[in-house]
């Protein structure tokens, strides 16, 4: 039984540090910031985008709806942000590719100078 709980505590060890080592690192990207649904078209519900450059080629990370997302799509009005007129933005988070598309889970967003 000893043996089992050693055995036990040193697999919970272990699958603790390997979440920890793939845990994602937070990262900052600034870019435009519009509303899915109002200004591309892509969405039925709003949602923040915000578009970069990387490589010379431009990217969308599609802002998952958290409080943080929510806080900011009503008090820096990217709802009325247009492609054309764009709201700049510098977001931070966690990235995931989800279905093909880049995620970020922000944790803290504001207006890009």
């Amino acid at each position: 039984m000893r043996k089992l709980f050693s055995l036990l505590a040193v697999a919970v060890a272990f699958t603790g540090i390997t979440l920890v080592a793939y845990a994602a690192d937070p990262v900052t990207i600034t870019g435009d910031g519009v509303c899915a649904k109002c200004a591309l078209k892509e969405k039925p519900s709003c949602q923040n985008v915000v578009i970069t450059k990387e490589d010379g080629k431009e990217v969308k990370y599609y802002l998952v709806q958290n409080a943080v997302s929510k806080k900011a799509h009503q008090a820096e009005m990217i709802c009325q942000a247009s492609t054309d007129a764009p709201v700049k933005l510098k977001v931070t988070g966690t990235v995931a590719e989800k279905e093909g598309k880049k995620e970020m889970t922000p944790t803290k967003i504001e207006k890009a100078e």
